[in-house]
């Protein structure tokens, strides 16, 4: 059983986001917002089932779901008001607006699909309903991405559990060892020490499979002298960490060597130079610039880094083109990386939040070169 005041703090919290959510409503003109995404519903109202609907006014706060989920949501969400829907959104929700006054109601845009919202809108033309729908984004994601104390310390043990399971990689990675094996390892690793599930399909990419960003382990044998890239993440109450590596297995070419270095200067470059306030765009633009003034700028063609939480990738967003702003509370990667295709990649990625104005980094894993 949940400790008492563990679950006190856990309520407060939730009136302190729903409070926030509220006036962020307000200030969009809305009547009330209707909530989709997973991790939203998760974040404010404790609802891990796999189907659901918020609905958040100024006086509402109302989690709608089906008959498998009825009881789930009685016990993990007990200050919202639990509705058993039975039928399509559109066969509920006009009505239910139409009973609570509700005339201006928010959608997030980017977790309803095209045939959804086509549905919700015939249905409200054809029923006695005033009820417009209004497309946003972010609204609840910008909530998420300050993250409170309780967060972080999930967020921190997710990244323990990484850093100690890169120590197992390093045992267990080695020539005539398969890229599909080590990754597995690394997973059982990691589900035997509790991490709920992956966050993300572990990368474990050698030689030229490593010059591909977003690799998936495959039968190839890890061979002597090349590098071995590691991506992989854990999962503690939600929360999740990401981290990558790369290793440098026995001779290696002293370009992959010196690409390594260039690498972990760009990321240190970004960590230290970090700063509250700055534009995420900066920030990738303070190790995009090493990387480019060493030769290599066409071979770093992803961002550099983006938040983590309850998703592994959330807001913010770090890249050349990012309009996000950092602020204290943040947590995020900063993983800058060179690929060259044919012959391998290099990638250094780690997890930082924003305290007192700097950059704290929150892996303890060594990132020197690593043979």
């Amino acid at each position: 059983m949940m400790n008492r005041p563990v679950e006190g703090t856990r309520r407060k919290s939730g009136i302190k986001r729903l409070r926030k959510l509220r006036t962020a409503i307000v200030e969009k003109g809305l009547d009330v917002l209707l909530i989709s995404q997973p991790e939203n519903l998760r974040y404010l109202s404790g609802f891990t089932g796999s189907s659901g609907w918020l609905l958040i006014s100024g006086q509402n706060a109302i989690l709608a779901t089906d008959f498998r989920y009825v009881e789930q949501a009685k016990g993990e969400s007990p200050d919202f008001e639990i509705i058993q829907t039975k039928q399509e959104l559109r066969d509920w929700l006009p009505g239910l607006a139409s009973d609570s006054g509700w005339h201006k109601l928010g959608f997030e845009s980017n977790y309803i699909s095209y045939g959804g919202y086509h549905k919700l809108s015939k249905a409200i033309k054809t029923k006695p309903v005033n009820l417009e729908l209004v497309p946003t984004t972010g609204i609840v994601e910008q909530l998420r991405s300050i993250k409170e104390t309780e967060e972080l310390g999930f967020i921190t043990k997710a990244v323990a559990l990484t850093d100690a399971a890169f120590e197992q990689a390093r045992a267990i990675i080695r020539p005539g060892i398969t890229e599909r094996e080590a990754a597995w390892e690394i997973e059982k690793f990691l589900r035997q020490e509790r991490s709920e599930g992956m966050p993300f399909e572990i990368i474990v990419a050698s030689g030229p499979n490593s010059a591909l960003p977003h690799a998936r382990p495959t039968e190839k044998i890890i061979q002597s002298g090349e590098p071995v890239l590691i991506d992989m993440g854990a999962k503690i109450n939600g929360y999740c960490s990401d981290f990558s590596r790369t290793l440098l297995l026995g001779e290696t070419d002293k370009s992959l060597q010196e690409i390594y270095n260039i690498v972990l200067k760009a990321q240190t470059a970004a960590i230290e130079k970090a700063e509250s306030g700055m534009d995420a765009s900066q920030v990738d633009q303070l190790a995009r610039s090493v990387i480019e003034q060493a030769g290599y700028g066409d071979a770093f063609g992803h961002g550099l880094g983006h938040g983590v939480g309850l998703a592994v990738h959330e807001f913010p967003a770090l890249g050349p083109s990012s309009s996000d702003s950092l602020a204290d509370g943040m947590v995020f990667t900063i993983e800058p990386g060179i690929y060259l295709a044919g012959r391998g990649g290099v990638r250094i990625e780690d997890m930082v939040v924003l305290e007192n104005g700097k950059a704290k980094v929150l892996t303890k894993a060594k990132r020197d070169l690593l043979f």
